[in-house]
């Protein structure tokens, strides 16, 4: 049966929520697909569930055809099974923590990995019972500091999480290899342009991960691509390290003074003019900087660390999150922030604007400054800082600096870290050529968790040889109403939606023009034929309303094919708007039905 505009719950807007930034925010609400209920919390309307629900149809269509099995868990889970793998504590604040009456604790949950593993080990004791692939689509919370952008950046969302369990890493690469291809026929089908990109796998644990990112300028992510084919996310980004450099010629690192140089750029300019070089300039390449930052751990606790980085780079707050916590031997993922001056004037010797390494370290060049002494603080630096590099740093000391500070000769380090940017131009890991970045979002993840899940909560099967063994985990999610947010801001224009025609809330919009009784009439009986040929049809047969606001209501809402019933009937003739291929045709009266059905079907298999 039709929908109808004169009794669909809908209601359109001509202006853009005060709180829109991005344009699939903007279109979804003005064109009535979903409301904000609270920060970070969206109502689903008639057709944004249409759509929604059509991504989910397609989702379990290839899920189920690599052996996925459908579940469902609750969304409120137990603290025990998270406090049995460490994540209780390791989410920090990014997680809705609750007790009941009685006083029990409980999560609203992120992700759901503890639940299937618990789940199969109840089920399964043998290895003949594996490989199994288990999915759901369920609602997901996490407690973002910061919601926005409509569906893209939410508390609340709708999530497809898939695992598998097999016996050993041969299984999990097969099962990994199946959903990767199974997450390319997804967006193929949705009409969704995506990138697989190499990705680290964060507080998820595990080895073998990649992301599948929508190229947008309006994504939160970073990736790189080069000539070659190396596609990666930023934080997954390995630098190509230069080569070690014998230092047993260098002549010995000098303190010299250096007024009025508490940036890189003063330094240079200082440095040229009070030391210049036999050869050519300084340049800021050939400073080392210190960055004093704080990882904030559970309890709002401040472990001060440093990182030396080269002095045109700057530092990368996601890169360096991606391994600190590893670094630093520290649960969770720690926010990472700029040290404050509180936090530097806690620690003597620290002098904001002249650190350097040598008193963060026990290398020899503490010989020069006079002193033995050694902060305690965790001294990292970026893997260009190789052994036998030379660098002009701060001395410690108030309008001080060392010049031909050799890294390995004159000062060690607690362990080398990715800090840094990644910029055009950089060199890909792989030798592919120069990288280019861009900006996604992130739509789907995969990882191979291994066995970090099943051994924290005891997931063994007896093998073909009766012994125990653990089970081998593989993690796959796919974001449904993300989804529906990078479709609605990849597939639009100026006017406003345009949906695939595998997602749109209906394939054809007809839209009646004019008071004839014919024209409604004919109208109505095209929409019956075309629902009863297996084309949806949202009909708009408002009597009252104007024929410029049906069209600003069609276009608005974006239903791939316009269909208009209207003055042209007296020559026996509807006009075809396809805003997917932005075309416009008159077409017979007695022609339409068949015209519209081979249309839809053809869009239909070109996805599929």
């Amino acid at each position: 049966m039709p929908l109808r505009m004169s009794t669909l719950f809908l209601r359109t807007l001509r202006d853009d929520p005060a709180d829109a930034e991005v344009a699939s925010h903007k279109l979804l609400v003005r064109a009535g697909y979903i409301r904000r209920a609270a920060p970070g919390g969206y109502t689903w309307l008639p057709l944004g569930l249409r759509v929604k629900n059509k991504v989910e149809t397609i989702v379990r269509e290839e899920m189920n055809a690599i052996g996925g099995q459908e579940v469902h868990f609750p969304a409120l889970l137990p603290k025990e099974p998270y406090e049995a793998t460490g994540r209780w504590e390791d989410y920090g604040d990014g997680i809705f923590r609750l007790q009941d009456r009685s006083g029990a604790d409980f999560l609203l949950a992120p992700t759901h990995e503890e639940l299937f593993t618990l789940l199969v080990k109840d089920h399964f004791s043998s290895y003949k019972d594996l490989p199994v692939y288990l999915y759901q689509i369920q609602t997901k919370y996490r407690d973002e500091a910061r919601p926005r952008a409509g569906l893209l950046r939410v508390r609340e969302f709708i999530m497809k999480d898939s695992y598998s369990f097999t016996v050993d890493d041969e299984g999990l690469d097969e099962a990994y290899d199946k959903h990767r291809q199974a997450y390319i026929r997804i967006f193929q089908r949705l009409g969704l342009d995506v990138v697989a990109v190499r990705a680290t796998a964060g507080a998820m644990g595990g080895s073998r991960s990649e992301e599948f990112l929508h190229p947008s300028p309006a994504g939160e992510d970073t990736f790189v691509e080069s000539p070659g084919g190396y596609r990666a996310n930023v934080e997954a980004v390995e630098t190509v390290v230069p080569e070690a450099i014998d230092y047993a010629d260098a002549p010995p690192a000098e303190v010299k003074d250096t007024p009025v140089s508490t940036t890189i750029a003063a330094l240079v300019d200082v440095a040229n003019k009070l030391a210049p070089k036999a050869e050519g300039n300084w340049q800021a390449a050939e400073t080392l900087k210190c960055v004093v930052l704080t990882a904030v751990l559970d309890g709002d606790e401040r472990k001060l660390f440093v990182v030396a980085v080269p002095g045109d780079r700057d530092v990368d707050i996601k890169r360096l999150e991606a391994s600190i916590a590893e670094a630093l031997d520290v649960p969770g993922e720690p926010e990472i922030e700029p040290a404050t001056e509180a936090d530097i004037a806690s620690h003597a010797g620290l002098v904001p604007g002249y650190i350097g390494p040598t008193l963060l370290t026990n290398g020899s060049a503490v010989q020069i400054l006079g002193t033995e002494s050694k902060t305690g603080i965790p001294f990292f630096v970026d893997p260009r800082i190789v052994p036998g590099s030379s660098w002009v740093t701060g001395a410690n000391v108030d309008q001080q600096h060392v010049f031909g500070l050799i890294a390995g000769r004159d000062f060690t380090w607690d362990g080398v870290i990715e800090a840094t940017a990644v910029r055009d131009g950089d060199p890909a890991p792989d030798g592919s050529g120069p990288l280019a970045t861009r900006r996604g979002m992130e739509m789907g993840h995969i990882f191979q968790l291994g066995r970090k899940y099943a051994e924290a909560l005891d997931l063994k099967v007896l093998d073909e040889h009766g012994k125990q063994v653990v089970v081998t985990m593989g993690s796959y999610g796919i974001g449904v109403s993300r989804a529906v947010a990078a479709l609605a801001e990849a597939h639009h224009d100026d006017k406003g939606l345009i949906w695939p025609m595998n997602v749109a809330p209906a394939h054809v919009h007809i839209v009646a023009t004019g008071k004839d009784e014919e024209i409604f009439n004919t109208a109505e009986d095209i929409a019956n034929k075309l629902e009863a040929a297996g084309v949806e049809v949202l009909y708009d047969d408002r009597r009252k309303a104007q024929a410029g606001v049906k069209f600003s209501d069609a276009e608005l809402i974006g239903v791939p094919l316009h269909l208009i019933v209207g003055r042209g009937l007296a020559k026996g003739t509807l006009e075809l708007k396809d805003r997917q291929a932005n075309t416009r045709e008159d077409i017979p009266v007695e022609d339409a039905i068949d015209h519209i059905v081979d249309l839809v079907r053809s869009y239909q298999d070109f996805a599929d």
